[in-house]
């Protein structure tokens, strides 16, 4: 279990290269971890109840099963970039982030590209891989 006060924000980064930054008086439990290197049945499940975290996926998500459970779904990270907000009402938003560095095109396959889905820049997302 990982909470933090009203003052207090936390960042951690997880052996699979994941890494999470947690926003004052928010509450996160790490209910399951288990990644190899090149294992292929990785997993994780993390619970977030409460406060806004940013995260980016790591080696699990890409190669093993990354869930993340709220008080409203459990959604299935397969290798992005969330902001999840859960405010005291128990209501809960979803943002999808764009790594810096990161082009706001996407490639389909044939060459074409795409422009990816809007998204809420009003966040600044700020996590440190390695730290």
């Amino acid at each position: 279990m990982v909470s933090t006060g009203a003052d207090g924000k936390i960042g951690i980064n997880f052996a699979d290269g994941t890494s999470f930054n947690l926003s004052s008086n928010a509450r996160m439990a790490l209910t399951e971890f288990v990644y190899e290197p090149n294992g292929k049945s990785n997993s994780s499940l993390l619970s977030l109840t409460k406060g806004t975290f940013t995260f980016v996926a790591g080696n699990i998500a890409k190669t093993g099963d990354m869930k993340v459970d709220t008080p409203v779904a459990t959604m299935g990270i397969r290798g992005t970039t969330p902001r999840i907000e859960i405010s005291d009402d128990g209501a809960v938003k979803f943002a999808t982030l764009i790594e810096e560095g990161k082009s706001k095109l996407t490639k389909k396959r044939g060459g074409s590209t795409a422009p990816e889905q809007e998204i809420d820049h009003k966040f600044n997302l700020n996590i440190c891989r390695g730290c």
